[in-house]
């Protein structure tokens, strides 16, 4: 039976005549199929090589941007105002996202290595400071977001008061400007005020000379006329103590100097004198590490920033005298000698004064607390 096949399969091969039967000739196809193609695969199953996996991945990507692609310009064509509010939106969480990563990877810095607030470089410290800022406005909107339903009625509101339930990463160019301008005036409404009560304190001083300061610096700020330097130095020792130191202020003073740094003044009165002191003496931190840094180093937009952190509107005023405005308030704000204890810097900042018809200088007062 074997010598038959052997027979069989040569003549085959050999181009013989004879015609093999249908036995035969199925398996010298199968013969021929594995000389042609090599040995069977096996039955266990391959996976794709990690070279495929990429380049699937790759191919998804391109397809998902360029659908992303039509759809914004489907929208852009369609919904003019809808893609500007959309593409705000998109570009603020990105903002916002590299905002907390950075912030993570400062207070990280700062645990590895065992570094306070006021040690960190001028662009860290700012970037905290605003940083935290955010993340309190955008709780305010994660509480009232909790019941059930609620959050379209937050997109509602945000819609509707994007100024104040918004942080400036979601503000379009055109907000950013109008916004800057309505909280630059509700914080000139209370220059009058802490003028009136400047004026009514004058007789309280006991020094002569101190008294008759008082006076020329009120009279010039009245006329709009841009107060010297000097004039404000010589006046800080009246903010150190009474009438005018920290303690002795009153709840209607410290609302109004609330107001004047866009803090909330509907808070009961020794939480506005906490507020008031944590926030100037965060700023005469700042003043510090940028007096370090150089105002020279900053960008137009950190300049432009700064001073509007230091009641400055500078949205309408050329960087070059934003820097010379900046570069007065260093010079005042770094001549403040206090004391420091453990618990860290207690050199107050007691207030900003300003007043002008188209220069604002602002007026930083020292306040000298006791050492813990």
């Amino acid at each position: 039976m074997a010598l038959s096949r052997v027979c069989w399969a040569r003549a085959a091969l050999w181009g013989s005549a004879v015609t093999p039967g249908p036995h035969v000739t199925r398996k010298l196809q199968l013969v021929r199929c594995g000389l042609a193609w090599g040995a069977p695969r096996s039955s266990k199953l391959h996976l794709s090589p990690k070279a495929d996996v990429k380049s699937l991945i790759s191919y998804v990507v391109a397809k998902t941007k360029v659908i992303n692609g039509k759809y914004h310009r489907f929208l852009g064509r369609h919904f003019p105002r809808f893609y500007v509010l959309y593409t705000v939106f998109l570009k603020g969480l990105q903002m916002i996202w590299a905002d907390a990563k950075k912030a993570r990877r400062i207070k990280t810095n700062m645990w590895k290595h065992n570094i306070k607030f006021h040690q960190l470089p001028y662009r860290e410290m700012e970037h905290l400071r605003q940083f935290r800022r955010d993340v309190t406005k955008c709780l305010f909107l994660g509480i009232i977001s909790i019941p059930p339903f609620a959050n379209y009625l937050v997109f509602l509101l945000m819609y509707l008061f994007p100024r104040q339930l918004l942080i400036q990463h979601f503000w379009t160019p055109k907000q950013q400007i109008d916004f800057l301008d309505i909280y630059h005036a509700l914080r000139k409404q209370s220059h009058p005020e802490i003028l009136c009560y400047l004026e009514k304190v004058i007789p309280l001083v006991s020094d002569a000379g101190l008294r008759w300061h008082m006076t020329e610096l009120c009279t010039k700020i009245q006329r709009g006329t841009h107060p010297a330097t000097h004039d404000i130095l010589a006046l800080r020792e009246c903010f150190s103590n009474h009438p005018l130191g920290m303690k002795q202020l009153h709840a209607l003073q410290m609302k109004a100097l609330s107001r004047a740094m866009l803090l909330t003044p509907y808070l009961p009165s020794f939480l506005l004198r906490h507020r008031l002191r944590t926030h100037t003496t965060v700023i005469h931190q700042l003043d510090k590490a940028l007096a370090k840094l150089g105002i020279g180093q900053l960008s137009p937009q950190e300049v432009k920033s700064a001073c509007y952190l230091r009641g400055l509107n500078s949205t309408h005023i050329a960087e070059e005298r934003c820097r010379t405005w900046l570069g007065e308030w260093l010079q005042i704000s770094c001549s403040l000698k206090g004391k420091t204890h453990p618990c860290g810097y207690a050199t107050k900042i007691q207030s900003i004064f300003l007043f002008d018809s188209k220069i604002i200088l602002e007026l930083i007062i020292e306040y000298h607390e006791t050492p813990i």
